[in-house]
C-alpha cells in the first residue's frame, strides 16, 4: 500500500483505516487563527457503507488502498454464487450473493457490471444507473380502470418485484433504476 500525505486527499480515493477500507466522499482542509492546520473527512466504508468523519493533522501520513475496477459479464447463477468473466482476461470468477448486495436484483445472463477488487478480494459492485428487463409476471391492466398515478406489482425476470403503472403489461421490456429499485419507463 501507498503512503499518502493529508494534504493529497481528493473525493473518491480509498484509504485502509484500522483495519477497514474506506473512500472519502467529502473533505475539508481548515486553517485555524490558532494553532495547526488540520484536515476534516467523511469516510464510507467500502464494505459497508457505513459512513465516519475524521479528523487529520495538516501532512500526516495516511495508507492509500490500491482499488482495482473491472469491467465484468455475468454468465450464470451457480448455487449462492454469480459466475463472472472478466472482459479482458476471461476468466471466470464466482462471486458470492452477500458481496453482490442488492445488485443481485438486476445481473440478467450477458447484462454487465463493474467489480471492485481490493488484493484480489471482491468489495463491492457498481452497476449501471439503469437496466432494461423484461416483466416475467403482472396482472393484465383493466379497461377503464385508469387512476392517475396508480401502481401495481409485477415480477421481472430477475424474480425481483418492482411497482409499474397499470398500463404495463406482461412480456414488455421496461428501464429500472439500479439506484432506488423503481420504475423507469418502458424500453
Amino acid at each position: 500500500m501507498a503512503a499518502i500525505s493529508s494534504n493529497d486527499l481528493k473525493n473518491g480515493i480509498t484509504l485502509s483505516v484500522e483495519g477497514g477500507l474506506f473512500t472519502i466522499v467529502e473533505f475539508q482542509h481548515v486553517k485555524p487563527g490558532k494553532g495547526g492546520a488540520f484536515v476534516r473527512t467523511k469516510l464510507r466504508n467500502a464494505r459497508t457503507g457505513a459512513v465516519i468523519e475524521r479528523t487529520y493533522r495538516s501532512d500526516e501520513r495516511l495508507e492509500q488502498a490500491i482499488i482495482d475496477k473491472r469491467d465484468m459479464q455475468y454468465l450464470y447463477r451457480d448455487g449462492e454464487d454469480y459466475i463472472f468473466m472478466d472482459n479482458v482476461t476471461y476468466d471466470q470468477v464466482p462471486v458470492s450473493s452477500k458481496n453482490l448486495g442488492s445488485a443481485a436484483n438486476f445481473l440478467k445472463e450477458t447484462g454487465t457490471a463493474m467489480l471492485i477488487l481490493h488484493n484480489d478480494e471482491i468489495i463491492g459492485v457498481e452497476m449501471p444507473p439503469s437496466v432494461e428487463l423484461r416483466i416475467a409476471e403482472t396482472e393484465p391492466g383493466i379497461q377503464g380502470d385508469r387512476v392517475s398515478g396508480a401502481r401495481k406489482p409485477a415480477t421481472l425476470e430477475t424474480g425481483f418485484v418492482v411497482q409499474v403503472p397499470l398500463f404495463v403489461c406482461p412480456d414488455e421490456m421496461i428501464k429500472v433504476d439500479t439506484r432506488t429499485g423503481e420504475y423507469m419507463t418502458r424500453a
